[in-house]
């Protein structure tokens, strides 16, 4: 199975989806529960046929829709994108607007020179397993707790601010985003690698990103 890059997703045709950290993601507005439970449970049919799974929350007012592949190290692959394929015309067939603007994904970001170390720390006392680390991140197989990933860094001495919240968004809504950020007190502290990800911080100093999937591999 072959991992997509950004460049291959957005080729892709994928109106109603966007990559954020890890995965495609989509957003259908529905005009009651029970027509949200119907869209479900024709995802979840199809899932069961394609054999790949995404994952799929109902609350009020929309279903959100989310596929990767775990055994790719929680990657994009071509079962992602010809899923999410599937989902966007079962959509279609049960009349529920796309809003892929509204999609949105939080990461914990840690600072660390040595993620080998707090790797299984972090992932017993977030997910309650120890193996749930990969790579440069602790993923909760369930989705019950964010993505904690860590920042390599050089060894510094505390106090320093070591957690950032990495806020993932659409491209389209990012600029507007952090205009509002700034308007409402923060400032932008490093635009360098915009759109990729913009740093900002509120009025203590506290500091966030604000990340696209946008100028990544």
């Amino acid at each position: 199975m072959t991992r997509l890059t950004t460049r291959d997703i957005l080729a892709a045709g994928l109106d109603d989806w966007h990559k954020l950290a890890q995965a495609l993601h989509a957003r259908y507005r529905i005009p009651d529960f029970a027509a949200g439970a119907a869209f479900v449970a024709a995802v979840a049919e199809a899932a069961e046929a394609a054999g790949h799974h995404p994952d799929l929350r109902l609350t009020y007012g929309v279903v959100d829709v989310s596929s990767c592949t775990h055994d790719e190290g929680y990657a994009v692959t071509e079962k992602d994108v010809a899923l999410a394929h599937t989902v966007s015309r079962l959509a279609r067939e049960h009349g529920l607007e796309p809003e892929p603007a509204a999609v949105t994904q939080i990461e914990l970001a840690l600072d660390t020179a040595d993620r080998d170390r707090l790797g299984p720390f972090w992932s017993v006392l977030l997910t309650g397993e120890p193996g749930n680390v990969t790579h440069d991140s602790v993923f909760d197989p369930t989705g019950r707790v964010p993505v904690l990933w860590f920042q390599d860094t050089d060894a510094h001495p505390t106090p320093r601010q070591r957690w950032h919240i990495d806020l993932w968004l659409a491209p389209e809504v990012a600029e507007e985003r952090i205009r509002a950020a700034v308007e409402a007190g923060g400032v932008v502290v490093d635009a360098s690698e915009a759109p990729s990800f913009t740093v900002l911080a509120d009025p203590d100093g506290n500091k966030a990103c604000v990340c696209t999937a946008l100028d990544r591999s």
